[in-house]
């Protein structure tokens, strides 16, 4: 199901500049970083890179994720982190990113965090986003 335009809640502005190798700035200036390519992909990784942009953003979100499902099921997840590792490389098509979400959930049984992990799954945004496109494991 797709959102409205009337149904917007925040919309964030990014600019990038030379691609994967120059300057990507928010349009409020909060965010204005140097990206280069890792140096496993001929970069010389002074800056940072689309992938841990992209980590970051998804960690963020799912966790927030974590939160809702956890309120709802009212389970504990105060003291919870979680990872994202997002991976890049070559598919029939070109290039293509790899995810894998984990989280650390101190007090629940690992039963209960699978559960819980599966559901933030189903909830995060950008898991929506991604479903079907990228293939994306939960430890």
């Amino acid at each position: 199901m797709s959102i409205q335009q009337t149904d917007v809640l925040y919309t964030a502005v990014a600019t990038a500049e030379n691609g994967r190798d120059g300057r990507v700035a928010t349009d409020d200036g909060r965010l204005d970083v140097v990206v280069n390519p890792p140096k496993e992909m001929g970069g010389n990784g002074a800056g940072t890179n689309p992938e841990q942009l992209f980590a970051a953003g998804y960690s963020a979100c799912f966790q927030g994720a974590l939160g809702v499902v956890a309120r709802r099921e009212k389970a504990d997840i105060s003291g919870s982190t979680v990872t994202a590792k997002v991976g890049i490389g070559r598919n029939d098509d070109g290039f293509g990113i790899i995810v894998e979400i984990s989280a650390e959930i101190p007090n629940v049984d690992a039963a209960t965090a699978e559960d819980l992990l599966a559901k933030a799954h189903q909830v995060c945004p950008y898991s929506k986003a991604i479903r079907g496109n990228i293939t994306v494991t939960l430890a």
